[in-house]
């Protein structure tokens, strides 16, 4: 009987630690940060060849981190595309997103924000010498041939409101609508402004592309968290208030969108608190 009971202790302590280690830190180091990004998103959520990660949002993010007492080295990014970022939240797969993340009603149904910590607007990428998109209007016709990522709000926007009649061609990420756009298989890449200024800005785009100056929608980004955690929201709050009093909100936005001489609007109010 001794033995059995020893047995069971044993067993009990095993599962104790087993659920410990499963219900431990994301990064799985308790003083690291796990933070979603876009890895595919030139001066915003960028993956480079050397296997850094540079952009706006992933400077806000860093700042943020620090402001929590982590140091950039102990971040772990992970890819967060459009479709996955609820689930990559409810699933405790990451701690928050940084990720061209708007705030929408819908989205606050599965997950809590703070901010916003930028204003974008949506709007159009087209070749260079296109000039057949002047207006909204000129969106909703079956004649022309709109890309965007499956996802997304400017997917969704373009569907119920812009140009229902469009064709609306979806993939997974912004680098394939672009080579689209620029193989002519598409007539337009839709999506923030922010998103394609940077597209436009890299060295090999330079002269490909122009913004059609369309400004289709208002489009805050929060920073994307498990829903209830009221903690977190204001410790985020907190330093996003913190990055623009000292001007490094202005620094990085100068940093990432100046090449592209993209007029990004001033740092939004914070709008989302307890």
């Amino acid at each position: 009987m001794n033995l059995r009971k020893a047995s069971l202790a044993a067993a009990a302590a095993l599962t104790l630690a087993l659920t410990g280690t499963a219900c431990g830190s994301n990064s799985g180091d308790d003083d690291g940060l796990t933070i979603g990004i876009k890895f595919d998103q030139p001066g915003l959520g960028l993956k480079t060849p050397d296997g850094k990660y540079e952009g706006f949002d992933v400077d806000v993010a860093t700042y943020i981190a620090k402001e929590m007492g982590v140091e950039e080295a102990d971040i772990k990014w992970k890819e967060a595309p459009s479709a996955e970022r609820e689930n990559l939240i409810s699933n405790g797969d990451v701690d928050f997103i940084a990720a061209t993340y708007s705030i929408t009603p819908e989205r606050k149904e599965k997950v809590d924000f703070a901010g916003p910590y930028f204003m974008a607007h949506q709007d159009l990428l087209v070749r260079k010498d296109d000039n057949s998109v002047s207006n909204e209007k000129d969106l909703n016709t079956s004649d022309l041939k709109l890309c965007s990522v499956t996802g997304s709000t400017s997917a969704q926007n373009v569907k119920k409101e812009f140009a229902p009649k469009a064709d609306l061609q979806e993939y997974g990420g912004y680098s394939e609508c672009l080579t689209g756009l620029e193989n002519k298989a598409a007539d337009a890449l839709t999506t923030d402004d922010s998103i394609l200024a940077g597209f436009a800005a890299q060295k090999e785009h330079q002269g490909k592309f122009k913004l059609a100056g369309l400004s289709l929608s208002d489009e805050p980004y929060g920073v994307g968290l498990k829903k209830g955690d009221k903690d977190m929201q204001k410790d985020i709050n907190d330093a996003i208030t913190k990055m623009v009093e000292d001007g490094s909100w202005d620094k990085a936005a100068k940093k990432h969108f100046g090449p592209a001489n993209y007029q990004y609007d001033k740092a939004p109010k914070i709008t989302e608190t307890s």
